[in-house]
Order: structure tokens, then C-alpha cells, then sequence
């Protein structure tokens, strides 16, 4: 349930939530705000500095729900300048289109939200989530800056959140498991074969209930499925992932961070977006 409050003063948002939710971190509360989970007299907003009249009411903690991701017309944009374009993508949809899905996806999306009459926006995919997965999607804005980020590929951290059935016997581990495509049931083999190829999976406990744990998890590598097929062979499937666990209605996987080497700049670049409310209510 979203908490609700009254608003006693003029003011304007952010204050408002610094004001209001003291026991929360400062960091926190931006992020649960530009993760589209507050909202002011029941409209969903993500501007900080929206004005707040005496006996406005504000959520914190509002589910943001697309009945129908096919009339999904636009996307949180988390950073963009003239070279890349982060995202946050929602589970459910696509990062780009397929043979079989070819409208309705996270390019499609971006593509059209960013064009205008005069200019067609261009965009090419640096990398992917999976349909299920929530989180930090990279776009780039032409060949050249993808080419120039993914030759950094390798100095880029990639965190997620992950919940899964029960709790690792160590409060911090290391997967290093092969991995190996079975192209027939687009699954992952974990374990040494002549066609597999190292994965490296870094996991650590933050918090558990009686049956579920949630773990923040580091890819050392960036192998296909590789974190639902690692936490899986673990002995801890990810909750909602039908292939590599149990069938569920949402998949307990997002990708909250990454951190790039900008193709232009040669800094490191950090993008960061809060779990949906949802996603933390498969710890419950």
C-alpha cells in the first residue's frame, strides 16, 4: 500500500518528501522519485520541484501499472546527451523487436518519443535486457558510439537486483560457472564443456524473509541468461523465471546500475534507477 500525506504549507516536492519521510536517505527518496512512484493528488509525477498547495495529498510508494504495454507511448528517460540515451525499461517489454514481436518495444518506443517531424531520432541498442528484466537499458545514437562504448564493455559495472527462492548459505559468494547456449530450448547449460564460455557472477545477501532473500549481484561477465542461469544452478532460482525456476507472474530481476566509459568524455558514467514497488513485494 502506497502511504499517503497531507500537505499543511506551500511548498514544493522534494522538500515536501525530505521534510516528511525522515527516516529516509536522501538518495532514496530521489530515486523512489524518478521511478515514477509518487504521485500528487492521485497524478504520477517525477518533477522534483512541482509545486505543493495546502491540503494537496502526496503517495509515496504508488504502483505504476500499464494494463496493456501495447498503449505504452513513452519511457522514463534516466540520462541523455547527443551520444547515448539511458532508460528505464519496464518488465514485460521488450528491449528490441523480434521476427515475432516487431512493434512494440523499448527502441520502437524511444524511437518515436524522441522524433519529430523534421528529424527522425536514431538509435542503436548498446546491449539488452530480457523481456521480464526492469531496469537501466543503454542506447546509443549512432554506430560509432556504440562501437566506441562496447570497446569499453569490459570496464563497465553491471549491478542487479535479484529475489529468490530461500537463502544462500553464504551472506556473499562468487558463481564461476561455464556457460554453454542450447540453442534448441534457448537455455543455458551451466558447467565445463568444449563450447562453453566462462561466466563470472558475484552475489551478496542484503536482506531475507521466512522463504525468499533479496541479493544485489555483479557481473564480472555478460553472458546470455547468465544470472538467472547462475542463481538457478546455485540452488536459488530467481522467483517468477519459468525457465530456469518456476513460473510466476513477475520476475524478481532488475538492473539497477551500470556504469559506463563515455565514448566522448573517457569517464565513467553511472546510471542508477530504484526497483519498482512491486519487485519488492516478491520478498514478502
Amino acid at each position: 500500500m502506497a502511504e499517503k500525506f497531507n500537505v499543511k504549507k506551500e511548498t514544493t516536492l522534494l522538500v515536501f518528501l525530505f521534510e516528511t519521510l525522515q527516516g529516509w536517505s536522501k538518495k532514496k527518496i530521489k530515486e523512489r522519485l524518478k521511478g515514477a512512484s509518487v504521485a500528487i493528488n492521485g497524478t504520477i509525477t517525477t518533477q522534483h520541484d512541482a509545486p505543493l498547495h495546502i491540503d494537496d495529498s502526496v503517495e509515496v510508494g504508488v504502483v505504476q501499472k500499464h494494463k496493456n504495454l501495447s498503449n505504452l507511448r513513452s519511457l522514463e528517460i534516466l540520462y541523455q546527451d547527443s551520444d547515448i540515451i539511458a532508460i528505464h525499461k519496464p518488465a514485460g517489454l521488450l528491449s528490441v523487436g523480434t521476427k515475432q514481436e516487431n512493434k512494440q518495444h523499448a527502441l520502437a518506443i524511444l524511437r518515436d518519443q524522441l522524433s519529430n517531424r523534421r528529424k527522425r531520432a536514431t538509435l542503436f541498442p548498446v546491449h539488452r535486457l530480457d523481456r521480464d528484466t526492469s531496469g537501466v537499458l543503454l542506447f546509443a545514437t549512432s554506430k560509432e558510439m556504440r562501437e566506441s562504448v562496447m570497446k569499453n564493455w569490459h570496464r563497465s559495472e553491471k549491478v542487479y537486483l535479484a529475489i529468490v527462492n530461500g537463502t544462500p548459505s553464504e551472506s556473499k559468494g562468487t558463481i564461476d560457472q561455464a556457460l554453454r547456449l542450447d540453442e534448441t530450448i534457448y537455455k543455458m547449460h551451466v558447467g565445463e564443456h568444449p563450447k562453453a564460455k566462462k561466466a563470472i557472477t558475484h552475489y551478496e545477501v542484503k536482506e531475507s524473509s521466512q522463504t525468499r532473500s533479496l541479493l544485489e549481484v555483479k557481473l564480472e561477465t555478460g553472458r546470455q541468461h547468465q544470472i538467472r542461469a547462475h542463481l538457478s544452478w546455485l540452488g536459488h532460482a530467481i522467483i517468477g523465471d519459468e525457465r530456469y525456476g518456476t513460473k510466476g507472474d513477475k520476475m524478481g530481476l532488475h538492473a539497477h546500475k551500470l556504469t559506463i566509459i563515455h565514448p566522448k568524455q573517457k569517464k565513467p558514467l553511472s546510471f542508477q534507477v530504484d526497483a519498482p514497488k512491486e519487485f519488492y513485494a516478491l520478498l514478502k
